[in-house]
């Protein structure tokens, strides 16, 4: 038997996965104490398999994340699989000044070592996977990204970045038809401003869709939403795999114009449209 042990972050997706038959819910218990260190425990937890769905969105969330882990062995577990939809600290894996840490793998390392197996969704950089001291599976929710859109008008599926490229190209391929193309992108790492140099790409009357793995600040994908919008574009949607929303992003994006915005389960938010359980669970079933 496999029993999956959803994080309070990740609840919704751990049951879509218990719906689409991975295995049945246990129900952890999540408390913290006056000096606010936080305890996470399965106290109804009694099977060999245990399947960890995490999304560390915070600090608390990777603390948990490691309780979990202990947990279940504690509790007898003799096989751990950790599902990590959204990896913070992922976008760090590499130190961009001296005397910083690589904190995509000090993260990483600490996580290896609860657990016999990683899936990973979507990770910003692919190579942290190689940061992991277990077997690693990098799982890719782009095509589910597809799903809400419906009668586009000519569409063009357009990558904040040349990064991002192969999301947006994954995106209509699975819509169906439509072109593709990217913005060039700038990054000031000292004051953390983003500079968007448009294509080449008519846009005129165009319906756009703008296709990202992560929406943190929103300042990227708002300001290629503006570009769009000045040139003329008819609707622009923006699509990603991880809605982080952090600050006023929502506010930025409905600024700058964007009909309709639409992310994963990666990360529990109210525009959380798609599952990306299908994908997980294939990866899960090929193990």
């Amino acid at each position: 038997m496999t029993t999956l042990v959803p994080s309070s972050t990740t609840q919704s997706l751990a049951a879509s996965l218990a719906a689409a038959g991975v295995g049945s819910l246990t129900t952890p218990t999540y408390d913290r104490f006056a000096d606010g260190e936080t305890l996470a425990a399965v106290p109804e937890f009694d099977d060999d398999h245990a399947i960890i769905v995490a999304s560390t969105v915070d600090n608390d969330a990777h603390i948990e994340l490691l309780q979990l882990q202990d947990a279940v062995r504690e509790a007898g577990a003799s096989d751990v699989t950790t599902v990590i939809p959204y990896l913070g600290y992922g976008r760090q894996d590499t130190a961009f000044k001296a005397g910083q840490p690589i904190s995509a793998r000090a993260v990483a390392r600490a996580i290896s070592t609860g657990t016999d197996r990683v899936v990973l969704v979507d990770p910003h950089e692919p190579s942290v996977a190689d940061f992991f001291d277990v077997p690693t599976t990098i799982v890719s929710a782009a095509g589910l990204l597809a799903e809400p859109l419906s009668d586009l008008d000519d569409p063009l599926f357009v990558a904040p970045d040349a990064g991002a490229i192969e999301l947006a190209e994954t995106t209509r391929d699975a819509y169906g038809s439509g072109e593709t193309d990217y913005f060039e992108k700038e990054r000031d790492y000292d004051t953390g401003e983003v500079e968007l140099t448009p294509s080449d790409a008519a846009v005129g009357g165009r319906d756009i869709v703008v296709v990202d793995d992560i929406i943190a600040t929103g300042g990227t994908m708002s300001g290629a939403i503006e570009v769009l919008n000045d040139r003329g574009a008819g609707r622009v949607f923006a699509v990603c795999v991880h809605p982080v929303l952090a600050g006023a992003a929502r506010t930025k994006l409905a600024a700058a114009g964007v009909e309709r915005l639409v992310g994963t389960d990666t990360i529990e938010r109210p525009i959380s449209d798609v599952s990306v359980a299908p994908a997980v669970a294939d990866a899960l079933d090929t193990e």
